[in-house]
């Protein structure tokens, strides 16, 4: 799963990958969900551990599907958050976090087909 988290200034949080898949590419943050743990829970924890930031879900915005190591799919979820508190820092597998204008996404390498899909689901200004 993951999370679209604007801030204030309506600019986009991103984490910079820093384990594969898509190592070294700017994405949402997010990841695995565990065991017996909702989807929206998830989320919650994967930003605080990627962000330091603590969020609440809003509302699910879109599923996509992305190739696997190994030949597999992964079934992405996204859902769009609200930050309620922490700071933001690079943690966990993040390389660095910061939020990003939509207009400045074009110079940053992203992971594949993330620009896209924002776009389709209507979340780029």
């Amino acid at each position: 799963m993951g999370a679209l988290v604007r801030d204030d200034g309506g600019r986009l949080l991103l984490v910079l990958r820093s384990r594969p898949p898509a190592a070294g590419t700017w994405s949402l943050p997010g990841g695995r969900i565990e065991p017996g743990e909702s989807a929206e829970a998830a989320c919650v924890r994967e930003v605080a551990e990627e962000t330091g930031l603590v969020v609440d879900v809003v509302r699910h915005v879109g599923q996509v599907e992305r190739p696997a190591p190994g030949g597999g799919t992964y079934v992405i979820d996204d859902y769009v958050c609200r930050t309620v508190g922490g700071a933001l820092r690079a943690g966990d597998d993040a390389g660095d976090a910061r939020f990003v204008p939509d207009a400045e996404l074009d110079r940053l390498p992203l992971t594949p087909l993330l620009r896209e899909t924002l776009r389709d689901w209507g979340e780029l200004g």
